[in-house]
């Protein structure tokens, strides 16, 4: 398994992009841009789950479209100074807790 960078090289990285091809979009239109691409990645699970050849390619599909998912999320985040590593983490905390609690008598 390859290295990847931390979440906030990533976000520094997709700042650097933004801020070079002319600024962030409003709040709105970059959460437009992201329920679009949530819809695009829902198409390539869809097409996944029914498709009995060409799996391969479906996954690069499915892997593309995550990319792109996880781009606009990184746009929002970056636009409200949100700390994407901190968030999930919050998060994974949340559930753990919850999914604990959940499992006693």
């Amino acid at each position: 398994m390859s290295s990847s960078p931390p979440v906030r090289d990533l976000q520094l990285r997709v700042d650097e992009f933004i801020k070079k091809h002319g600024g962030y979009w409003s709040p709105l239109s970059m959460l437009a841009a992201l329920i679009e691409e949530v819809g695009e990645l829902a198409k390539e699970i869809n097409l996944m789950e029914i498709s009995k050849s060409g799996k391969s390619e479906l996954s690069h599909n499915i892997a593309i479209e995550l990319g792109d998912v996880f781009f606009a999320l990184i746009c929002i985040a970056n636009y409200f100074n949100v700390d994407l590593a901190s968030s999930l983490n919050l998060t994974i905390n949340k559930y753990v807790s919850r999914d604990y609690n959940s499992t006693k008598p």
